[in-house]
This record gives structure tokens, C-alpha cells and sequence, in this order.
């Protein structure tokens, strides 16, 4: 059984290297990385303001509780900030740009340290992950404020290219070390 099997013809098109099923969408961001970084500022525009309107109600409705300013503040800002980036996602993608550098950088650190001291099969493909994602975040920073607008969707099919093949063999790790245990 090959690994695009029960795949569209239309899709093979598009994607003819067959791959996991799970590194797809990743290979879907990376052909439309700017499609992928508007529609994700566009996202993240809703979630927080949804998430500051829930804050307010809930805020409101528990007024007698500790921290109602803070909590009222911290509706307010994400509305304001949901507001700004469903006005203006490209004037997010900059900033959110530097913030998502940032993130890649020390996610990267952490993976690169979790594979090197926690010992489990396909340890290495976790190693390997890290580096690449350590890699993608000083990337991203040393060509920012330039690189805004294209280089979140960019980055993020990549990153879900690797966090998927990294799973995939894990997977098949674990299924050969059961394989290895039932024997």
C-alpha cells in the first residue's frame, strides 16, 4: 500500500511526491504562503475578539470575584487587538512576524534539549525537528520587518511539514518497538 493511496487525482496534481497524510496541509501552506498568512492574522483577529467578549461576559457576570480589573482589561485589550488585526492583517503580520521568530527560536531550544535528554524511539526525528525549527526562527528574525508578509505561511507548512514526518516516525518507532514486544 503506497502512502497517497485513496488520494484525489486532482490532489496528485497539485502534490505529486506522495507523502503522509499528515505532512499534507503543511505542503498546502507552503504553496500559498501568503494566502496562509493573511487568513491567519484573519483568525487570530477572531479568536481574540470572541475570546475578549466571552472574558466581558463572564467578567461581568462574576464582578463580585477577585481581579474584576484585571480581567475586565484583559477583555478590553483583546477586543481591541481582535479589532485591530481583522482591520489591518497585514500591519499584524509584522508584528505577529517578530513574536512568531521568537516562538520558533525557543520551541526550537526546547525540542533540541527534550530530544537530547529524553530518550525514546525516533528520538532522532525529534532532534532533527528542533534544529529545524531553531533554524526557521533566526530565519525569520534576521530578515524581519521585510519578510512580514509572506513568511508566516511560509514557516508555518514548514514547521508542519517536520512536526508531521517527526510523528510519523515516531509512530512507526512505536509500532515496530510493540511489534518487538509482543514477539
Amino acid at each position: 500500500m503506497t502512502l497517497d493511496a485513496g488520494m484525489p487525482s486532482v490532489r496528485r496534481a497539485v502534490l505529486p511526491v506522495p507523502m503522509p497524510r499528515i505532512t499534507r496541509p503543511g505542503a498546502s501552506a507552503l504553496i500559498d504562503a501568503i494566502g496562509v498568512s493573511v487568513v491567519s492574522m484573519v483568525f487570530f483577529g477572531w479568536i481574540l475578539l470572541f475570546s475578549g467578549v466571552i472574558e466581558g461576559v463572564q467578567t461581568l457576570r462574576h464582578r463580585t470575584g477577585g481581579h474584576f480589573f484585571l480581567h475586565l482589561l484583559k477583555a478590553v485589550f483583546s477586543i481591541v487587538l481582535g479589532v485591530m488585526l481583522l482591520r489591518s492583517p497585514m500591519a499584524g503580520l509584522v508584528v505577529v512576524t517578530l513574536l512568531l521568530a521568537s516562538y520558533f527560536v525557543v520551541i526550537g531550544v526546547f525540542r533540541i534539549i527534550a530530544a537530547l535528554t529524553v530518550q525514546m524511539p525516533g528520538s532522532g526525528w525529534a532532534l532533527v525537528d528542533g534544529v529545524i525549527t531553531l533554524i526557521l526562527g533566526i530565519l525569520v528574525w534576521s530578515q524581519w520587518p521585510a519578510s512580514g508578509l509572506w513568511v508566516i505561511g511560509l514557516f508555518i507548512g514548514i514547521n508542519l511539514i517536520t512536526t508531521g514526518w517527526a510523528e510519523t516516525m515516531l509512530a512507526f518507532s512505536l509500532r515496530r518497538l510493540s511489534k518487538q514486544a509482543i514477539a
